[in-house]
């Protein structure tokens, strides 16, 4: 499928992203989130189920497999 940003020629390909949200005042990062990823720019899409399965995790609040620093730009 072509890219969706304007005066990108590239096209979507298969792929996994690492996706940041904040939940609930928390930034949490998932990793491994299968995506429609544009090879040219990068741009991302997310399918609506992967956007259900992402909404239960966050729901679900299971430990996280590890944790990570977090810096603030000041």
């Amino acid at each position: 499928m072509k890219c969706s940003i304007e005066g990108c020629p590239g096209e979507y390909g298969t792929g996994t992203v690492m996706h940041t949200v904040r939940h609930h005042g928390q930034v949490i990062v998932i990793d491994h989130v299968p995506a429609e990823v544009c090879a040219v720019c990068g741009d991302v899409l997310l399918r609506p189920e992967t956007v259900r399965r992402i909404e239960v995790l966050l729901e679900e609040q299971n430990q996280p497999a590890s944790t990570v620093p977090l810096y603030e730009y000041a």
